[in-house]
Order: C-alpha cells, then sequence, then structure tokens
C-alpha cells in the first residue's frame, strides 16, 4: 500500500523517516514536491502544505495539486496531519483528534472557486459526492489503534471547522462554529477532505490542539505557548504515524460514500 501523507504548520518533514527521494509530481493544477519515504515498512508519499520555511500561507497551499498528485502517484489512502484551535474548551491542549465530522460551509478554494476537481462541464469523472460521514473510517480505525499504540491516545471523533485564514477568528466567528458543533478549527483540510472524497482515496485527519480558539476561554492562549506546542507537535505526529501507518497497511480502507456519475 502507498499512502499520501500531507503535514502541516510545524511538521514540514517526518522526523526518523529518512531524507527520502523527492519528485516533482506534474499535475493540471500545478507541480507537487513529492517525496518518497519508508515509514515502518509503508510507502510513504509525503506532501509537505507549506513548504519549507512555512513559505505557503494557508490561501497559498493549492489542494487540487496536492490531492491529484498524491492521485496520480498512487497513493492507496491518504492521512493528513494539522494543529488546530480547540473550540470546544473540554479538549486538552497538547491532545489529539481524530476527526469524524467536517464543517466546511462555504466549500470554495482560497481563490473563490468552488473546491472540486471538476470544474468542466461534460468531464467523465464529474458527479456529486453523497456520503453519510466525510472521513474514512477505515483510516480513523488506523489512527485511533496507531496513537494508543504510541502512548498518545486521540479522542474518538470530532467535528473539524475549516476556516479560511491566514487571520485567526473573531470571538463572534468562534461562538457560531461552536453552536454548530465545532469541535476544533484550522485553516487547510476542509478543501482536502472534498477533494480526497471525489477523487475516491479514504481519507483521514489527525489534529493537535495548541491553542484555543477566541473566547473558548477567559483569557487568551499565550502566543508563546501557541507557538510551543506547534514545535512539540512534530515528535507527536511523527510517533503516531510510525505505529499508524503500518495498522493502515495491513487493511483495505474504503473511501467514504460514493460518486454520482452521470452518463
Amino acid at each position: 500500500m502507498r499512502v499520501g501523507v500531507l503535514t502541516g504548520t510545524g511538521t514540514y518533514a517526518l522526523p526518523g523517516a529518512g531524507e527520502g527521494r523527492l519528485e516533482q509530481a506534474i499535475t493540471v493544477h500545478g507541480d507537487v514536491p513529492v517525496t518518497y519515504l519508508d515509514v515502518g515498512g509503508v510507502e510513504v508519499l509525503h506532501v509537505s502544505r507549506h513548504g519549507a520555511g512555512h513559505s505557503r500561507l494557508s490561501n497559498h497551499v493549492n489542494h487540487r495539486a496536492n490531492i491529484t498528485a498524491l492521485e496520480q502517484c498512487g497513493a492507496d489512502a491518504i492521512v493528513a496531519v494539522t494543529v488546530c484551535g480547540a473550540v470546544d474548551p473540554a479538549v486538552p491542549l497538547g491532545s489529539l483528534i481524530v476527526f469524524d465530522d467536517l464543517h466546511f460551509l462555504v466549500n470554495r478554494l482560497a481563490d473563490g472557486s468552488l473546491c472540486t476537481l471538476h470544474d468542466e462541464p461534460g468531464h467523465p469523472r464529474r458527479g456529486h459526492w453523497i456520503y453519510e460521514d466525510p472521513f474514512s473510517e477505515g483510516v480513523r480505525q488506523a489512527l485511533l489503534a496507531g496513537c494508543r499504540d504510541a502512548g498518545v491516545p486521540a479522542r474518538d471523533g470530532g467535528c473539524y471547522g475549516h476556516v479560511d485564514g491566514p487571520r485567526f477568528n473573531t470571538r463572534a466567528e468562534i461562538r457560531s462554529l461552536a453552536l454548530a458543533g465545532v469541535t476544533a478549527v484550522s485553516q487547510t483540510a476542509g478543501p482536502e477532505t472534498v477533494l480526497a472524497g471525489e477523487a475516491e482515496i479514504p481519507y483521514g485527519l489527525l489534529g493537535y490542539a495548541t491553542d484555543y480558539a477566541n473566547g473558548v476561554k477567559d483569557e487568551a492562549t499565550p502566543v508563546e505557548e501557541l507557538l510551543r506546542l506547534i514545535g512539540a507537535s512534530t515528535e507527536v505526529f511523527a510517533s503516531a504515524l510510525a505505529h499508524a501507518l503500518p495498522r493502515l497497511a495491513e487493511t483495505a480502507p474504503s473511501a467514504p460514500g460514493v460518486i454520482y456519475r452521470f452518463e
């Protein structure tokens, strides 16, 4: 099994996986650097959303290119990680969440276009993604088991809220997300979830809480603490993935839902 791994803020390489082999994947949406690695005997296709030095902010990430590149490179499943701001005050900082639901009402990419791989009329793969749950249950279970094996247990379930960025959200915006049942927010995984679903690639998302979103607590999380936890997330993610990816390779996870296509 080939597993695509998408990493975000603070994790620009996978510790302990070596340097691997870097190749440029050429897609119709743009070129993507993909690093081929071996993690616990699993062939990994690693894509850093933001690039070395965090050269790309959330509004610069080319999600369509990233998902298309992993599809072209033969990814059988995708595991994504993200640092996030907790909207649920019961989420401890420094803890992990394996999400099972999505809040992404705008369904748009950073340039304002609709979030879809198929924006041309008549495209043979066009269709409606119909699902009950947006994340692959097989990938979720591998992540949960891997986290337990690594000694960093994760919360089973939670609603991921996609926010546009690059700014952080106001108190009023966070209150509205809390009312919608959002557990934690970040600025990149909404489009990934949708595009992986359209590509029919099983996708799972692991979050690490680095701060409380605006207004969740009486006092804001100090920026110094946010930065410290972003730094700490790298090793936590690496450990969880090192245990989860072999588990995932032993299974045959399925993509959630179906694509209803028109003949």
